[in-house]
């Protein structure tokens, strides 16, 4: 009887604790995913995020702005996650502005490190300023190209640097802004002069004059070897005390391209008008290219005091009036 009692307590005994380790690890089991599916829960997108959505951080927007603004375009489903994310790695501070898309769901987690590392999924915007193009014409392309870009501000900030906004082709965010374009263009112009520095030391004109004198030959004329000749004659004409009588700063002061200007145009009360008043104008009237540039620095050497684009295209150049009297027949 004894025997049995214990054989059975035994058998009793191993199946309790086989019914505990099993029930143990079911819960462990259960729990495991419990924890899973709260897990996807918490960092999963929304079942309403729509692929495509772009969303735009700006500069110096705080991290609530930023979490919420991605919580209602439905990028993220609970903004109280990335925010406790953002301030628990500390990186709030390093969150980059700018437009990022997202063409399919993330989690919360793959956001924080697209905002952290700046990875946009966006292509770059590809603008080209021509050469001899003006601010004006700066503002109204870029304000076209970016939502973040008004024309009035572009005028203001941009403005004081006619001449030295280096006209090219451009690849910026579809979020920038008008103090980054107009910062690259300088940062270009100045890469684009450095190595001429030398020449224009050489040249006995000051930077100023050159650029202002590269913004005249710009709109005077279009092929290399005429940029030189017509920069040649405008040096010529200030060193003999003659007006430059250019045409083309007429259409920056009445801003608009205007190539033959009225005789009541030659008569404008402007510092620019190139008829009224001897010597350079006080600034550039556009922003030349490195043609021009070069031209003003290292202009062709000729007696020519005048010139002219006639009607077959061609430019034709005179030493005397009477010489340019007979041309202006001939050609126009």
């Amino acid at each position: 009887m004894d025997f049995l009692e214990r054989f059975f307590g035994g058998m009793l005994s191993v199946c309790a604790l086989h019914v505990a380790r099993f029930s143990r690890q079911w819960i462990m089991g259960l729990l495991i995913l419990v924890l899973v599916a709260c897990g996807y829960w918490v960092f999963a997108a929304p079942s309403t995020f729509v692929p495509g959505t772009i969303v735009i951080i700006a500069p110096g927007a705080s991290v609530q702005t930023n979490v919420v603004q991605l919580a209602e375009a439905h990028v993220i489903a609970h903004p109280t996650v990335l925010r406790f994310l953002i301030r628990l790695k500390g990186d709030g501070n390093q969150i980059q502005e700018g437009a990022y898309k997202f063409n399919t769901k993330e989690t919360v987690l793959t956001v924080l490190y697209r905002l952290i590392t700046a990875q946009y999924d966006l292509p770059l915007t590809r603008i080209t300023f021509v050469e001899g193009a003006t601010v004006q014409d700066m503002a109204t392309q870029a304000a076209i190209a970016f939502p973040d870009v008004s024309t009035s501000t572009f005028l203001s900030l941009g403005n004081p640097y006619q001449g030295y906004l280096f006209p090219d082709t451009y690849f910026f965010p579809y979020s920038a802004d008008t103090s980054t374009l107009i910062t690259a263009m300088q940062k270009n112009f100045d890469a684009k002069i450095a190595p001429l520095s030398g020449q224009i030391a050489a040249s006995g004109h000051s930077l100023s004059d050159i650029v202002t004198m590269a913004s005249l030959v710009e709109k005077e004329a279009r092929s290399s070897t005429d940029k030189r000749i017509v920069a040649g004659i405008l040096w010529n004409r200030i060193r003999h005390g003659m007006p430059l009588q250019v045409d083309a700063v007429f259409g920056y002061i009445n801003n608009r391209d205007i190539y033959a200007p009225s005789l009541s145009d030659l008569t404008i009360n402007s510092p620019y008008n190139t008829y009224l008043h001897k010597g350079l104008p006080p600034g550039p009237i556009d922003n030349p290219g490195l043609d021009s540039l070069e031209a003003a620095i290292n202009p062709t050497q000729t007696n020519y005091l005048y010139y002219l684009t006639g009607r077959d295209g061609l430019m034709h150049y005179a030493t005397t009036y009477a010489q340019h009297q007979a041309n202006l027949k001939k050609y126009l």
